[in-house]
């Protein structure tokens, strides 16, 4: 290779350093922007992870208190101060339902599930839920035609409930004096593959009460 050569290539070298230089100084700057973007955006879901745990657990522990107080009035007071959001804000309604009844306050434990029942965003296994609680915590305060209309709508196949509202369909119905379609409701859940054994012994018993055969 002659001296030219070398020359010509010492230049060439020199012109691609300038050139990559000049570059870095240009657009340099958006790749340390990138790189910070995405250092930041990691250590941001760490953290965001870190308070999401520990609202759970704070959550947790506020209901497991609440729970741990004597009576049912105070556990239900307790449950409505319990700062809790998404299904643990669900769970911890569901509860002070129950504590309300437990106390005697059937009107206080509907009015809490009221608002689970009509929300649409809600999963549908904590809005069957809600609208089951409510149906047989209010036996004695919602008329039998008004619950088997509340409960159709969740007993249908494949809803998560659908036998349990069978069920307290069949009860309302005979309450309502309507025997004979409370004997068929009952000997369908005893007779389905997927009712619980205890659910089954229910039925059966009922069907008996009411002066029928389970076999027939």
């Amino acid at each position: 290779m002659s001296q030219s050569d070398t020359f010509i290539e010492e230049v060439t070298e020199e012109v691609r350093r300038d050139k990559f230089y000049a570059f870095l100084k240009k657009y340099g700057w958006i790749g340390i922007v990138a790189v910070v973007a995405l250092v930041g955006g990691a250590a941001y879901n760490e953290y965001s992870k870190s308070q999401e745990r520990a609202q759970a657990e704070a959550a947790g522990d506020a209901i497991t208190a609440a729970l741990g107080l004597d009576a049912p009035e105070a556990r239900a007071e307790a449950l409505a101060e319990v700062p809790v959001e998404g299904d643990a804000r669900v769970v911890a309604a569901m509860l002070r339902a129950g504590e309300l009844h437990a106390a005697g306050d059937v009107k206080g434990a509907l009015a809490v599930l009221a608002p689970l029942m009509a929300d649409d965003m809600l999963a549908p296994v904590y809005r069957d839920l809600a609208v089951l609680k409510s149906a047989m915590i209010g036996a004695g305060e919602i008329p039998p035609e008004d619950r088997v209309k509340q409960l159709a709508g969740i007993a249908s196949p494949g809803a998560p409930y659908r036998l349990l509202a069978e069920e307290q369909i069949a009860a309302a119905q005979v309450e309502m004096g309507e025997v004979e379609a409370a004997i068929e409701g009952y000997r369908a859940i005893s007779q389905d593959v997927g009712a619980s054994n205890a659910l089954r012994r229910r039925a059966a018993q009922m069907i008996v009460a009411l002066g029928a055969d389970p076999a027939e």
